[in-house]
């Protein structure tokens, strides 16, 4: 089968071949129109609503055919708020919110920018939680035979940054799921660029997520973390996919974001259900978890 495969891809010419052979031909009202393009060279064609499908099997395909070429089997989602920055940087943002504030201490709105900088100093300690987790898990491959997870992340600043930058500090290689977005947006630069891919289908890009996926870790973050986490925990209550290790990153912070405890009350969730994700404070906890899951 093999050999026949080979001697078909030397007898046919390459899609890439052909369309430049087709580049060739001599204009003509005939070869000028849309119609007579190569489909697969036909941008307003693939771009068309009714391609939507086919583009949603490409979405699927790329990564897809680029994490086996890397042979890329397990991995761990990271995933957390964008907004979130090393500490640094949120300490020094909330110096300036402070100065403006003392200028203008009657100043409402900048009050309530200040309240919002010093969560984010609080915060801030998720960030370096989150790189150094990422660089223990990244040295995994060392110390447990077999077990060799990648990081994944969203790929954008925040919690997801420091998930990348913590396997690019060891030397690791991370994943990056970027989406397009209506506002300025792009990678962060700790990501391995061959394994940097952009989506348009957030239900492409969720797949991704959990198609090798051995671990969950949620950390503190808003719509866009609450949705993965949502969207795990029902695949697993359902039976979608294996169950995995559902790791909460900060159990004060969602506490008082979600209280799991009274959906038990109200019996929209059973008791059970509630199992399916542990709180961890530290990065040292969440890998043992992680092992405890694999084992």
């Amino acid at each position: 089968m093999k050999n026949k495969t080979r001697q078909l891809r030397g007898t046919f010419p390459s899609a890439l071949e052909d369309a430049r052979a087709a580049e060739l031909c001599v204009s003509s009202p005939q070869t000028l129109s849309p119609s007579y393009r190569l489909a697969y060279n036909d941008i307003d064609f693939l771009l068309s609503d009714e391609l939507r499908p086919v583009r949603l099997q490409l979405e699927l395909l790329k990564p897809e055919i680029a994490l086996r070429e890397h042979k890329i089997e397990d991995t761990i989602i990271i995933v957390g708020s964008a907004r979130i920055p090393e500490p640094d940087v949120a300490e020094k943002n909330l110096e300036e919110i402070e100065k403006s504030v003392r200028k203008d201490p009657s100043n409402e709105l900048l009050k309530r920018k200040a309240k919002i900088a010093q969560a984010m100093v609080a915060n801030s300690r998720y960030y370096e939680e989150a790189r150094r987790l990422s660089s223990l898990i990244a040295r995994l491959s060392e110390t447990s035979e077999g077990f060799n997870p990648v990081i994944i992340t969203g790929g954008g600043p925040g919690i997801m940054e420091a998930a990348n930058r913590g396997a690019h500090d060891v030397g690791a290689e991370s994943i990056g799921l970027n989406i397009v977005l209506p506002f300025e947006q792009k990678p962060n630069e700790y990501i391995t660029p061959e394994l940097c891919f952009q989506f348009h289908y957030f239900a492409i890009r969720k797949m991704h997520f959990l198609m090798r996926a051995k671990a969950l870790v949620v950390f503190p973050g808003g719509y866009g973390t609450l949705d993965e986490l949502f969207e795990t925990l029902t695949l697993i209550q359902t039976s979608k996919i294996k169950p995995i290790p559902v790791l909460i990153f900060g159990r004060e912070f969602w506490d008082r974001i979600i209280n799991f405890n009274v959906l038990v009350e109200e019996g929209v969730i059973s008791p059970s259900d509630i199992d399916m994700f542990r709180y961890v404070e530290t990065a040292d906890d969440a890998l043992r978890a992680i092992l405890e899951g694999y084992k």
